[in-house]
């Protein structure tokens, strides 16, 4: 394995699934694939410790999923999740607030795919969604750049103090500033800001904490 490599190991309860994209991992130079575990059951899967990011594909309730995914990140892995489903804005936050730094829907390209998996092993995030009607649109804010970044990592999953390392801030500045955007935008709670962060334009690569 090449020092320069990321590693990545599949979990999948798709046999076909799982035999395409390990094929797609296997045409990129720079990833380097270290499992591909294909169980009827993904939630007993084992990862190898060594994988940088966890690809995961389960058709199990989404509940269980995010179970799965919590455990995953706390291990240290970074997860990029393909639903099995059209990609809901509901279910997006569920992955993130359980850890996952990544979301594709299971009929993404290739070249989605491999973004999404370099961006999550580079410390960002990288999400892909279809936002829904009853998504409140907050368009034409007057958000100030220090708003969005604090918008964006409450996006990426980053607790206040992730934020205020990652900005070098205290962590009072940053309830002031998510404070100030709560006043502007009536949004108090996480999963709100997050679909901000969506609407403003954030789905796609986010800046977030490894």
């Amino acid at each position: 394995m090449s020092a320069q490599s990321t590693y990545v190991a599949i979990i999948s309860d798709g046999p076909i699934l799982l035999r395409g994209l390990s094929h797609v991992l296997d045409t990129a130079p720079d990833l380097e694939r270290v499992a591909s575990v294909g169980n009827s059951d993904p939630r007993r899967a084992e990862c190898p410790a060594d994988a940088d990011v966890v690809l995961l594909h389960t058709q199990a309730p989404v509940r269980d999923a995010c179970k799965l995914v919590t455990e995953l990140h706390e291990r240290g892995h970074k997860v990029v999740v393909l639903s099995a489903s059209a990609a809901q804005t509901e279910e997006l936050l569920l992955f993130i607030e359980a850890g996952a730094r990544g979301y594709l829907s299971q009929h993404v390209g290739e070249a989605e795919l491999l973004t999404a998996i370099r961006a999550v092993a580079s410390g960002r995030s990288h999400f892909s969604t279809v936002l829904d009607d009853r998504t409140p649109h907050k368009r034409g804010l007057r958000i100030t750049d220090r708003e969005r970044q604090i918008l964006e990592l409450v996006a990426s999953g980053a607790t206040d103090r992730e934020i205020a390392s990652k900005l070098n801030i205290s962590e009072h500045t940053v309830h002031s500033h998510l404070d100030r955007l709560g006043s502007k935008t009536g949004f108090r709670r996480r999963a709100d800001l997050t679909r901000l962060a969506l609407l403003q334009g954030a789905a796609g690569e986010l800046a977030g904490e490894g």
